[in-house]
């Protein structure tokens, strides 16, 4: 089983987050993705424009396995 994971923080997440989703299941060929993804605070560390939950949604609803 091929996993591909990725740092991410979907802030807020965009069609160029849909595009490397599709990436790593289209063309590396991943049957797992894990995003290991920032909390309410970017890693940057302003505050994010979305809660940590509705952007791990959003992840999920793209195509992700697991966000962490």
């Amino acid at each position: 089983m091929k996993i591909c994971a990725c740092v991410a923080e979907y802030n807020p997440f965009h069609l160029g987050h849909l595009k490397h989703i599709d990436y790593m299941k289209n063309v590396l060929g991943a049957e797992k993705i894990i995003v290991i993804m920032s909390g309410n605070f970017t890693q940057r560390g302003s505050p994010a424009i979305l809660d940590k939950f509705t952007r791990a949604k959003h992840a999920i609803l793209a195509g992700a396995d697991l966000v962490l």
